[in-house]
């Protein structure tokens, strides 16, 4: 997951000129709203809902060119709801982009 968090890092330094705090706002951000997205993967009890939250999860992750979340949100978009294997997934790879390098 380090290239992940190292791909991460460059593509919000990218966007935010280098400015190291404003990159770790970003990056705050950026977690949060995948985090949001999970949980609501995690509640969905439809396809419709579990296909929303994981589009958005993609469309979030490919902002920032996340090429790990964006595979795993496709993985989501051909799985059923509720799959536990893919959120555990997921919920792992956020926690290790949350670790700062």
């Amino acid at each position: 997951m380090a290239y992940e968090g190292a791909s991460l890092d460059a593509n919000l330094a990218a966007a935010a000129g280098h400015d190291p705090e404003l990159v770790r706002e970003l990056r705050a951000a950026f977690i949060e709203s995948a985090e949001r997205q999970v949980d609501l993967l995690g509640r969905a009890r439809c396809d419709g809902n579990w296909h929303v939250a994981a589009l958005r999860l993609k469309g979030l992750a490919a902002s920032f060119h996340a090429e790990g979340l964006i595979d795993l949100a496709e993985e989501a978009l051909d799985g059923a709801p509720g799959d536990p294997a893919i959120l555990r997934r997921l919920r792992q790879m956020l926690a290790d982009l949350a670790i700062e390098p």
